[in-house]
C-alpha cells in the first residue's frame, strides 16, 4: 500500500476501533463498508481505492442496494 492509502486508512481504522463497536453492525453489504474501504485502498491505491470507498459510503443507506459487493478485481468467491 502506498503512504497516502495508509494514511487514507487511519480514519478507517479509527472507526473500527472506536466507533464500530458504538454504531453495532447493521451494514447493509458483504463485506462491510469498513472492510471494502481498507481492501480497495490495498488493492488499488489511494486515488481509486479511495474513490470506490467514497462511492461505496455513499451508497450506504436505507433505500441503498443490499448485498454482497466485492472490490473490483477481486477474487469474488464461487456459489455453486
Amino acid at each position: 500500500m502506498s503512504p497516502f492509502a495508509h494514511l487514507l486508512a487511519l480514519p478507517v481504522r479509527a472507526y473500527r476501533l472506536v466507533a464500530s463497536p458504538w454504531v453495532g453492525h447493521g451494514c447493509r453489504f458483504q463485506p462491510t463498508c469498513s472492510a471494502y474501504a481498507l481492501e480497495a485502498l490495498e488493492r488499488h491505491g489511494a486515488a481509486k481505492g479511495g474513490w470506490l470507498a467514497a462511492r461505496r459510503v455513499c451508497r450506504c443507506h436505507p433505500w441503498g442496494g443490499h448485498g454482497f459487493d466485492p472490490v473490483p478485481g477481486s477474487e469474488a468467491p464461487r456459489q455453486d
